[in-house]
């Protein structure tokens, strides 16, 4: 009997020793957790075909129109008066500077006399040539008396008429002392000091003609193909700030070092650009559609750019893209992804291909496709 009861014990002791070690080996098994966490909460975006307009850029240097110098025209003279400086606005016929004219008046005066004498000694041959004429029948004078008479009064006729150029050419002279503006423009250059003696061509001004300025662009020859003259052009004149031109002018050969050549663009009426400034401009070559995303959905790794598309079960692909015109905040996708594809819009940087997300409801309409997707329950 006794011995009964210990079989007894013996068995259950091993049942319970068995339970227990199987307890033992089921909890230092890892437990497979139901599902993956979501790497990132993201919201996505449908690519937008809109149209927009196809452009050429191109770079090159604003300068006048036309630029007038102004010089002297007249040497040997002293500088006595100074009406304008660099930043004027001037009108044609405008007084900017003066010479000194005193030498100058005077010698006008003496050439007012010396036409007074040769004219008085014109009028004095005149007469006598025609007293001649008068008796030329009566056998008073010889035929070779009657030459002189007559050649005398040419004579003074034409020394006469030499004094009448010496006196414009004073009076030229004297009005050469006033350095007036050749037409309407902004003085953007001043070399005249007061006090110098000027000489006979020497630069004192430069005028920007009607205060125009122009851009020159430098385009390639290929970008030269597609530019018409009267077409508009966008030039930059700061962040987010830009003037508009036309094209009036393409230059009809290319440079033979770089095989550019520059088309010229008038520049609308502006207090932003400078003569001299060299910037960015747009030419405007029509319009097409464009599949478009916003920037913030676009990464770059390795110099090139990708997208992430979300696939079916909320898994994110990386895609490479190619991209072509940007506008604002969008940029054009011209290669790799199809126009019904569910793309990430943001926070991107922070994605790795295969990654789970989580989708974001939004109200959106670039995350309509969204709605479509499943959302995954999350441990957190």
């Amino acid at each position: 009997m006794n011995k009964s009861r210990y079989i007894i014990l013996a068995v259950l002791i091993g049942i319970i020793g068995a339970f227990l070690a199987s307890r033992g080996a089921n909890k230092s098994q890892p437990v497979a957790s139901e599902t993956t966490k979501p790497a990132l909460t993201v919201t996505t975006v449908l690519p937008e075909t809109v149209q927009w307009s196809e452009r050429v850029t191109a770079s090159g240097q604003v300068l006048a129109w036309q630029e007038a110098i102004i010089g002297a025209e007249i040497g040997g003279v002293r500088l006595v008066e100074l009406q304008a400086n660099v930043g004027d606005r001037v009108k044609k016929g405008e007084l900017l500077a003066r010479l000194a004219d005193e030498m100058l008046l005077a010698d006008v005066h003496q050439q007012q006399a010396s036409l007074d004498e040769s004219t008085a000694r014109y009028k004095e041959a005149e007469e006598n040539s025609q007293r001649a004429l008068k008796i030329k029948d009566s056998g008073v004078l010889s035929p070779q008396e009657l030459q002189q008479f007559t050649n005398a009064a040419e004579i003074s006729k034409a020394q006469m008429g030499a004094a009448e150029a010496r006196l414009e050419t004073s009076k030229l002279k004297l009005r050469y002392t006033r350095i007036i503006a050749p037409d309407d423009g902004l003085i953007s250059a001043r070399s005249a000091t007061l006090g110098t003696v000027a000489q006979v061509g020497s630069e004192l001004f430069r005028l920007i003609r009607q205060d125009k300025l122009e851009w020159r662009a430098e385009l390639t020859e290929a970008q030269l193909q597609l530019v018409r003259i009267g077409q508009k052009v966008q030039v930059h004149t700061g962040t987010n700030n830009s003037v508009q031109g036309i094209v009036t002018r393409i230059a009809p050969s290319l440079d033979m070092s770089t095989r550019n050549g520059f088309v010229y663009i008038a520049l609308n009426e502006n207090k932003t650009l400078r003569a001299g400034t060299f910037t960015q401009g747009e030419f405007e070559l029509g319009k097409s559609n464009a599949l478009t995303l916003p920037q913030s959905a676009v990464v770059i790794r390795d110099g090139f750019t990708y997208v992430y598309r979300v696939g079916a079960d909320a898994r994110v692909t990386q895609t490479k893209v190619t991209l072509g015109r940007r506008q604002g905040s969008h940029v054009e996708v011209s290669a790799g992804l199809a126009p019904d594809a569910t793309v990430v819009a943001s926070g991107t940087g922070f994605l790795n291909d295969g990654d789970l997300v989580r989708i974001e409801t939004s109200k959106s309409k670039f995350n309509a496709a969204a709605a479509k997707l499943p959302t995954l329950k999350s441990n957190i």
